[in-house]
């Protein structure tokens, strides 16, 4: 076997270098975002088994929506990069470069085992700069075609040193071929093909066998007139051993897959649900189609599927004479390779067979798969075609009439494909610029225009993205997924009833259920969330909620699995007061992923609805096990730990909103409700600068004001708070503790009356029933020597609150005031009682104008996971920023609220004071 010398690997890495460089800007576009932007897989927090029991895409194989591409080797490499860089794209696309480099190394070291020196540099050069290769080198995605070809062509080079002398067996290479064709396997599938090509190349090859001398050896030996040969037996043995191993793969393949073949629909591959003739037709015209694009790789498109090419229907259709055409051509090579001996036929043999056998897979031939074209699986096939374009060059290159223009023909096409491979991978800059260069080559593709809308619809285009969405729908009408972006780009529009209609047309294009036929296996599991999609527009409408329900319903009994379904379900069944059902559907879904941190959180919250919060906090540690990082679950989970009480609870609550808003640094409400633990363990100095930090980030944030103004007042700051009184009451003139604060201030601090006045009459103007406001007002009257507008104002105030024993008590002052004033000879209430009633007021919870605290509840709003045809999940809805002003009811709580009410102990002395003259 011939040595690769240092400048040949320089020439090759250098080209590939050259060709792909630009590749290295470009992002994560088409399938990279479900293999690598989606998928959980890649996370360090997701167990490795899971790699090794979920598809390509993360999705457990198990499950009906399952890709069933079980490449768990090239899901690991990604997991690398995600460890060392996460999702900076450079990195991928990096390693990408290098893996191609590496194959194409690998793959001169093969060309040498069939060309001479020179002829197997121009075919690594050529399979180098070839832009068939793009989508496979910078489309993320493609490394599994990278991976397994290196495994792929390892695993020959091994088994070519299997013949020993005298043709001897070598078990050595051939047990690490078998380990290298299963390496290959879990890279991609397709790897398990280069079993077919060890097996030609031992029998036309090692040994040297040509069809016709097979023949007439097999007639010998049915005649009866030889024996099989000991190289032949030999042959025989190696070859079961191959197929064997081969067939063990498979099994354990179709036990992975769990004996199911993925679900494809007609958009995906037209030919594949045509009857006969168009299938067959198609299917072989799709042969001379991939050809071509290996010969004339001028025009290429990262999507073929739809409508990109024609159903061949008719015998007469002219494409034919293509396909008739590219089958003399390929049979004639065949006959030559097998029939006649010598070093050229043996190359143009093993030349189709890289060709023909990695090919077959994805050739619909013998089962159907999910595309029409794809430029990437031509990466293995593009190797035969270099060979023999490689040893047709060295043919004509011998003949000194054309020599010259046979080395100016190759300049130029080594030339004119780098430089094509260098514009295509400015391509894959983005998905715009992908899907604009696609529908530049083909318009009757309704999924490139979909493609293109989706693009805009992430740049919050949408009014351009509805024009593409539509263009998809009038190329093709019946595409359910291109009518559900229609309805989706009208409802981030604000136009309901279009999107309403919209997603109706969609659903009326579903298959209809047939009895006794498996609903999945007719239609794309995406194209169910036309019923969530439509369910979840509706449900706005608080009229329509048991409308949406059915339609929910209708998804699950379509596909029992649809965990997606369970999930809005729950959502609404919340929305509907029902949490008991709203349990039951999350648990459905957790049946079907309990790895789904979401779920675990959504269940917390159906828990907190049945007032039960331990079980709550249960599923919100369950959450952040699954996802230490659920900023929801962090943030909620903090909240109940606040509000239970339990002080024990408080440093974890603590902890956790810590890591809440270093997740989340600009919402204000993790630093508010850091402020309020820093209350709780009397860190005033802490909650003053943690509130700060969240009216600095939400100048209008209510509850923040509020609270600091509160935390102010109870720490003898009281004019440090009539600012942010202030700015509270600029964005909340009806904030009425706000208002009362803010009198009391005016009144004991400030000794300002009029302004006391002014914000205790303007308590009254908005809630006349309003206890404290208006007994403040009693006391302001009574400052201003109105003793019959206070006695009035406090008769008034004991109607509202008969049960106030302090009302009463300085309603008897007020009025001993009036007799003493009309009788100044006689005291009606002594000097010792007037003092008794201050000392037991005192012991009292005075029901003052300072509301303690605000008390904020977890957030009712479930987290989903809806995909629908964006590429994005749905994200739940924050809590909201306003927090409720509830007391606390427990027994604690209330004595809580008691010690922090000694501050307003000094206002009731100056109260006493003034209602008794001091």
């Amino acid at each position: 076997m011939a040595e690769i010398s240092l400048k040949e690997v320089a020439l090759i890495v250098g080209v590939v270098a050259a060709c792909y460089w630009n590749s290295l800007f470009c992002g994560f576009v088409f399938d990279d975002v479900s293999a690598i932007l989606d998928n959980k897989d890649l996370h360090p927090s997701t167990p490795l088994k899971n790699l090794f029991q979920n598809d390509f895409w993360g999705t457990p194989m198990s499950e009906e929506r399952s890709h069933k591409s079980y490449r768990p080797l090239t899901v690991l490499t990604f997991r690398l990069n995600y460890l060392f860089s996460e999702l900076n794209a450079v990195s991928y696309h990096f390693l990408n470069l290098i893996f191609h480099g590496v194959v194409c190394v690998v793959f001169l070291k093969v060309c040498k085992l069939f060309l001479d020196n020179q002829s197997s540099i121009v075919a690594s050069l050529l399979f180098a700069v070839h832009p068939i290769h793009t989508e496979a080198v910078t489309g993320v995605v493609g490394r599994a075609e990278l991976l397994s070809s290196i495994f792929f062509l390892a695993a020959f080079l091994s088994y070519t040193k299997s013949k020993g002398p005298d043709n001897t067996i070598v078990w050595t290479p051939i047990a690490l071929t078998v380990f290298l064709v299963a390496v290959a396997t879990l890279c991609k599938e397709q790897g398990i093909t280069v079993v077919g090509i060890c097996c030609v190349y031992e029998v036309f090859i090692a040994q040297g066998y040509t069809l016709p001398v097979l023949w007439d050896t097999a007639v010998q030996i049915l005649r009866g007139k030889g024996s099989v040969p000991f190289s032949m037996l030999q042959t025989l043995l190696k070859l079961i051993v191959l197929m064997f191993s081969t067939l063990l793969l498979v099994v354990v393949r179709v036990q992975v897959i769990q004996s199911q073949l993925p679900v494809f629909t007609r958009f995906d591959n037209p030919a594949a649900v045509s009857p006969s003739p168009a299938r067959q037709l198609t299917f072989n015209y799709l042969l001379p189609v991939n050809a071509w694009l290996l010969l004339n790789p001028s025009e290429l498109c990262c999507d073929w599927t739809m409508g990109t090419i024609p159903l061949v229907e008719s015998l007469l259709d002219v494409r034919n004479i293509a396909t008739l055409t590219f089958f003399c051509f390929l049979g004639s090579l065949i006959v030559f390779s097998l029939r006649y001996p010598g070093d050229s036929s043996k190359t143009v043999l093993m030349a189709l067979c890289l060709i023909v056998l990695p090919f077959i897979p994805a050739s619909n031939l013998f089962f159907p798969v999910g595309f029409v074209v794809a430029e990437r699986v031509l990466y293995v096939p593009s190797m035969g075609f270099c060979i023999l374009v490689a040893h047709g060059w060295k043919k004509l290159s011998n003949k000194s009439m054309l020599r010259k223009i046979s080395w100016v023909c190759l300049a130029v096409v080594l030339f004119t494909h780098a430089l094509k491979t260098l514009h295509r991978n400015w391509d894959w800059e983005s998905e715009y610029t992908l899907f604009m260069s696609a529908l530049k080559v083909n318009k009757n593709n309704a999924k490139l225009w979909n493609n293109v809308g989706h693009a805009l619809e992430n740049d919050k285009n949408f009014e351009r993205a509805l024009q593409f969405f539509i263009q998809a729908t009038q190329v093709q009408p019946d595409d359910i997924g291109a009518h559900m972006n229609v309805g989706r780009t009208y409802k981030n529009l604000n136009k309901t009833k279009e999107a309403e209609k919209s997603y109706m047309i969609a659903k009326s294009l579903m298959p209809q259920i047939i009895p006794g036929k498996k609903y999945a296996a007719r239609v794309a599991p995406n194209h169910l969330n036309v019923y969530i999609n439509l369910a979840n527009l509706i449900r706005a409408n608080e009229s329509r909620l048991e409308e949406a329900d059915q339609l929910y319903r209708q998804a699950i009994s379509m596909r029992p699995d649809f965990k997606q379904a369970y999930i809005s379900r729950g959502e609404l069944l919340l929305k509907m007061n029902k949490p008991l059902k709203a349990k039951e559907a999350y648990l459905r879904a957790l049946e079907l992923d309990r790895t789904n941190a979401d779920l675990w959180y959504n269940l917390a919250i159906v828990y907190i609805e049945l007032k039960d919060p331990t079980e709550a906090l249960k599923n919100f540690n369950q959450a952040l096990e699954l996802n230490p990082m659920h900023k929801l679950a962090l943030f909620n989970s903090a909240l109940l730990m606040q509000e239970s009480g339990n002080a024990q609870l408080r440093p974890e609550a603590k902890q956790r909103l810590l890591n809440y808003v270093k997740e989340e640094p600009q919402d204000a409400n993790g630093y508010f409700n850091l402020g309020m633990l820093a209350m709780d363990d009397k860190k005033d100095t802490e909650a003053e600068a943690w509130m700060k930090k969240a009216i600095k980030l939400q100048p209008n944030f209510r509850s923040a004001l509020f609270n600091l103004a509160l935390l102010y007042s109870q720490t003898a700051k009281e004019l440090m708070a009539l600012p942010i009184l202030e700015d509270l009451l600029k964005y909340y003139p009806d904030h009425t503790k706000g208002l009362i604060l803010k009198g009391d201030i005016l009144m004991n601090q400030k000794k300002d009356i009029v302004g006391a006045k002014k914000c205790f009459e303007k308590i009254l103007e908005l809630d006349p029933n309003n206890v404290q406001g208006k007994h403040n007002l009693c006391v302001v009257y009574f400052e201003e020597r109105d003793l019959i507008k206070a006695e009035k104002c406090l008769v008034e105030t004991l109607a509202l609150a008969p049960h106030e024993e302090y009302i009463q008590r300085h309603l008897n002052i007020v009025r001993s005031k009036i007799a003493s004033l009309s009788a100044p000879e006689q005291s009606s209430v002594p000097a010792g009682d007037t003092a008794s009633a201050a000392a037991e007021e005192k012991k009292k919870s005075f029901q003052n104008s300072k509301e303690v605290k605000n008390e904020q509840k977890p957030s009712q709003t479930t987290a989903g996971n809806n995909k629908g045809h964006s590429k994005n999940k749905k994200q739940a809805e924050k809590n909201s920023m306003e927090k409720k002003d509830t007391p606390r009811k427990s027994t604690k709580e209330i004595k809580d609220i008691e010690k922090k009410r000694v501050a307003a102990l000094k206002r009731l002395e100056e109260i006493e004071r003034i209602l008794n003259g001091e």
